[in-house]
């Protein structure tokens, strides 16, 4: 058997037809005209309907299928901050307007006018503008600030509850009630104060003159030299004195004259004087420790006695070793250092 046999009826139909189309059917003689075209027809129709059209793909599913969506929203995202920032950029890049601001100019007769009256001139937004010179005789009130362009000179008095001043300044003759700075001050020229209290530490690398200078404790560092051309005085109050009468005699008296750190025992021996201690100096500010004690004679009865000095934190004694010259005044100089 052929390979040709094993097709089925409807196969070796169609292949019949496919292979020569223009060859007639066996029995197309049978047919009538009518049957052949009908059979004509409805073979063409068959082939149309095995024959299904493509469909043809639009450009844009074609790029949606190459590329990702979410590559696409990141595009987007990209593309909208650039926008952004480009509008940004040139509107930094703009310069900023000016408001225009109405100017008016007043002639003499209108500042004749104004002198004479309280009406109001402009609004918020227009700027006065005085060529000339102005006067104004009566008070005048700032409601806003005052800026000065030039130099502000004035012939009276400022006066006002507070005054900043954050840039150099020269003031002449300057009254201060109560003066209170914070940073560092320097003073080139001659200052005159009438009181100053410092409640810190204060420098002066030049020279300071002043008619009373009280201080609790003044301390002179490094090399420092204490120059005082005048004399020195030592006041404060007479310290009490206690005087043995067996050492000074019959009718022997003692006296006083200066302070705790300086001054004068004054010494009158009567009869039948005695070694020992005429007097006892006492303190009226005991000192921190035992202080220094000088002492120097006065007159010659003094200067015949083997005198010495018994100290302590809160006063000392004018000794003698030696029976003082009997019926004799004489005195006895002391300083005393801490």
């Amino acid at each position: 058997m052929k390979p040709e046999d094993d097709k089925t009826p409807s196969e070796n139909s169609d292949s019949s037809h496919t292979e020569n189309p223009a060859q007639a059917p066996a029995d197309a003689l049978s047919r009538t005209p009518d049957d052949l075209e009908e059979e004509k027809v409805a073979s063409e129709t068959f082939k149309h309907e095995d024959e299904v059209p493509e469909k043809k793909i639009s450009p844009l599913k074609k790029f949606f299928r190459k590329v990702n969506l979410y590559f696409l929203i990141f595009l987007l995202l990209i593309v909208i901050a650039g926008i952004v920032s480009a509008v940004s950029y040139f509107n930094s890049q703009k310069a900023p307007t000016t408001p225009d601001v109405e100017s008016q100019n007043l002639s003499e007769d209108a500042l004749k006018q104004l002198a004479n009256t309280d009406a109001s001139v402009g609004g918020g937004s227009q700027t006065l503008t005085i060529q000339g010179n102005a006067i104004i005789t009566g008070q005048t009130l700032m409601r806003g600030n005052l800026n000065v362009a030039g130099n502000f000179q004035t012939g009276g008095k400022i006066q006002g509850p507070s005054l900043t001043i954050s840039d150099d300044t020269n003031l002449n003759d300057t009254q201060i009630s109560k003066l209170q700075v914070k940073g560092d001050t320097a003073i080139q020229g001659s200052t005159t104060v009438s009181d100053l209290n410092v409640s810190g530490s204060a420098s002066f690398s030049g020279a300071v003159k002043a008619s009373q200078l009280t201080v609790t404790k003044l301390v002179l560092s490094g090399n420092a030299t204490l120059q005082v051309p005048n004399h020195i005085s030592f006041t404060g109050p007479t310290p009490s004195r206690t005087m043995n009468a067996g050492v000074l005699g019959r009718g022997g008296s003692t006296s006083i004259n200066g302070s705790d750190t300086s001054g004068t025992v004054n010494i009158g021996t009567g009869s039948g004087t005695t070694p020992g201690c005429f007097v006892r100096i006492a303190f009226n500010q005991p000192f921190s420790n035992k202080p220094h004690v000088i002492i120097s004679p006065v007159g010659s009865g003094a200067g015949k006695m083997q005198y010495y000095v018994d100290r302590d934190n809160s006063g000392f004694s004018i000794c003698t070793a030696s029976a003082a010259p009997t019926n004799q005044d004489f005195a006895f100089d002391y300083f005393v250092t801490n």
